[in-house]
């Protein structure tokens, strides 16, 4: 009974590119994780450690145990160390309770050097939000979504008197040690790091993995251009140390990434001219000659176009004191 609930409100597979996808739409408590982890992670978890990143899916979590956060965020921790990741206030017993991370886990722990994209929606809730919120405190998740629906970590229905009327209300509430006591998600729900409709959000974080996946074939084109052609030959290779200690972990688009490397880059080199630009390479259709595509047009044969072909590049002028203007564009 517990394997078919598990299986129902739990999936994975292998995406394109070698990126694992894990879908969990409950949070199991302790116990079930207790006699069930070894199933877990010989038939789940060992599917997904070979994969290249990992896209957690939570927009359907509506609800889970709170014992089983360091669990989850565990596999997601290296080795070596322990993390205090919250602290759990309830306030009927008038308690706290401090959640760490496992010192050891079963099986393997999914590699800290690769990518973690999380998915959320409105509907991502109560202890999936607190996961969301602490792997995105951590730095090790990129949130990408909707912002979460600010549940609560623990609800209780209390009777109104006597009467058929009843209470929901939240009992236990998160402190947040990561973000500060005064931060919480609880009421206002977690903000992703790129926020896109839920149904789009997988294209989005694929398109994300893609592009993080590219970054060394980047940084190394990078620097083979400066070393075989930037004439500040002298700032060179502080320019490569730059490259190869740059972090690169808050980059989740084009326009991030273009944005680092020139700031950071001519502020070691001085040099503003030191540009790097996006340049998206448009379809050509069949009748588009070789001389259009090295951005010569062909000279037309017509005396009135030739004309106006000249008009369109060049402008002539004499100016006041009889001084001659030429401008041209192309």
């Amino acid at each position: 009974e517990l394997l078919s609930e598990l299986e129902r409100r739990m999936s994975y597979r292998i995406l394109d590119g070698n990126v694992g996808y894990l879908q969990i739409d409950h949070i199991p408590g302790q116990e079930v994780l207790r006699r069930l982890g070894g199933f877990l992670v010989a038939h789940v978890w060992r599917q997904l450690m070979g994969t290249s990143a990992l896209v957690l899916d939570l927009q359907q979590c509506t609800g889970g145990h709170v014992s089983s956060i360091p669990y989850l965020i565990s596999y997601l921790h290296p080795a070596g160390t322990v993390l205090h990741v919250d602290t759990i206030y309830n306030r009927p017993s008038n308690t706290t309770t401090e959640l760490w991370t496992l010192p050891q886990v079963l099986g393997e722990r999914y590699s800290a050097e690769k990518d973690v994209v999380v998915l959320t929606s409105g509907h991502t809730q109560g202890v999936a939000e607190d996961i969301v919120y602490i792997l995105k405190q951590m730095g090790r998740a990129i949130v990408v979504g909707e912002r979460t629906g600010g549940s609560a970590l623990d609800l209780q229905k209390l009777r109104i008197g006597n009467s058929d009327f009843f209470l929901t209300l939240p009992v236990s509430r998160s402190l947040g040690p990561l973000g500060g006591g005064s931060q919480t998600w609880e009421g206002s729900g977690v903000l992703p790091c790129v926020g896109t409709p839920a149904e789009q959000a997988l294209e989005k974080a694929l398109a994300i993995l893609t592009l993080r996946r590219a970054l060394p074939q980047i940084i190394e084109s990078l620097e083979k251009a400066l070393q075989d052609y930037y004439t500040l030959v002298g700032r060179v290779p502080a320019l490569l140390q730059l490259l190869a200690n740059m972090d690169f972990s808050a980059i989740v688009s084009e326009e991030d990434l273009v944005a680092k490397l020139n700031d950071d880059l001519q502020a070691v080199s001085e040099d503003p001219r030191l540009l790097v630009r996006i340049i998206k390479h448009r379809q050509h259709s069949p009748e588009t000659g070789a001389s259009e595509h090295l951005g010569t047009s062909p000279v037309p044969e017509r005396e009135a176009a030739q004309r106006a072909l000249v008009d369109s590049e060049f402008q002539v002028a004499v100016l006041p004191g009889n001084v001659g203007y030429l401008r041209f564009d192309k």
